[in-house]
């Protein structure tokens, strides 16, 4: 009877500070594009089945190229019509510039403070600096085309080893997920760690990074739906929290033994080193590190 009452209490708290937030929304949106009708709490997200660029396609043809929708209590604006998106990443490209502040980006990405999670401003221009300059250039990349040749040889020398026999039934998301990692990790710390061609003495290190990879996606896809729903913070019933300080301390431990490695060894060409050459040529530069919270 007493665990009924808390229960009850429990949501009849949840439904009035859920509904205070939207109406609270509500008002600070007045003027808002075209938007389906919505479901309290909810908001728009039973109406994205998948594929969900199909679903947004259709409700495009109905309300428009520009559609504010509501994922939870979380706004969003979808645009899909060239026009207007060059509108927004072009003459607007500051205001839609931030990201927000998610979960996975707190606990993950070192306090959103990582190129694809920090907000806009000085440290973010000095971050997407370094990476055009000394990671994305045409130079850079064209130091590693050698790798990216072997991946893709080994690729299809996995794909003739299957059919050989006859036609064979592939799964290519798989194969080129494997594909893509390989020659990434290749090119920032030397080592495959997908496939049969991984190397006896990278074994273990390989099977400690698939893992981290496995639980990356576990665990982001459960703090997105904690992420549209704010309320959710303030009990960490599911421990999605722990589990994401967990794997955070998991992929920085694992990033600092490969940077260690790279400290010891430092006449491979990978990114790492390049960065740690930077490092001790422009230490003004590249031995910041921001607050992480």
């Amino acid at each position: 009877m007493e665990e009924t009452m808390i229960y009850t209490i429990l949501i009849t708290l949840f439904l009035v500070v859920a509904v205070k937030l939207m109406l609270q929304t509500r008002k600070q949106h007045k003027n808002l594009p075209p938007s389906p009708p919505s479901l309290p709490i909810i908001g728009h997200l039973h109406l994205l089945k998948q594929p969900i660029h199909q679903s947004l396609n259709n409700l495009s043809q109905k309300y428009g190229s520009i559609m504010y929708l509501r994922l939870g209590l979380r706004p969003a604006l979808v645009v899909s019509s060239p026009s207007a998106v060059e509108e927004c990443l072009t003459k607007n490209d500051v205001v839609f510039a931030n990201r927000p502040d998610f979960y996975a980006g707190r606990y993950l990405s070192y306090n959103n403070t990582t190129l694809g999670a920090a907000r806009y401003g000085d440290h973010w221009r000095n971050l997407r600096r370094i990476s055009t300059v000394e990671i994305l250039s045409s130079t850079r990349l064209n130091q590693f085309r050698s790798i990216r040749n072997d991946e893709i040889s080994t690729l299809l020398g996995r794909l003739h080893r299957v059919s050989s026999q006859g036609f064979a039934k592939v799964e290519l998301r798989s194969i080129f997920f494997d594909l893509t990692t390989n020659v990434i990790m290749r090119m920032v710390a030397g080592k495959r760690y997908y496939g049969e061609e991984v190397k006896e003495s990278c074994k273990k290190q390989a099977s400690k990074f698939r893992e981290i990879m496995e639980e990356l996606f576990a665990y982001t896809g459960s703090a997105i739906l904690r992420d549209l729903f704010p309320i959710r913070q303030w009990i960490d019933y599911d421990g999605i929290i722990k589990k994401l300080v967990r794997l955070g301390e998991k992929i920085d431990s694992f990033l600092q033994e490969l940077i260690e490695e790279h400290r010891i060894d430092k006449d491979r060409n990978t990114m790492i080193n390049h960065l740690l050459a930077l490092q001790e040529s422009q230490p003004q530069y590249y031995n910041q590190r921001p607050d992480s919270g």
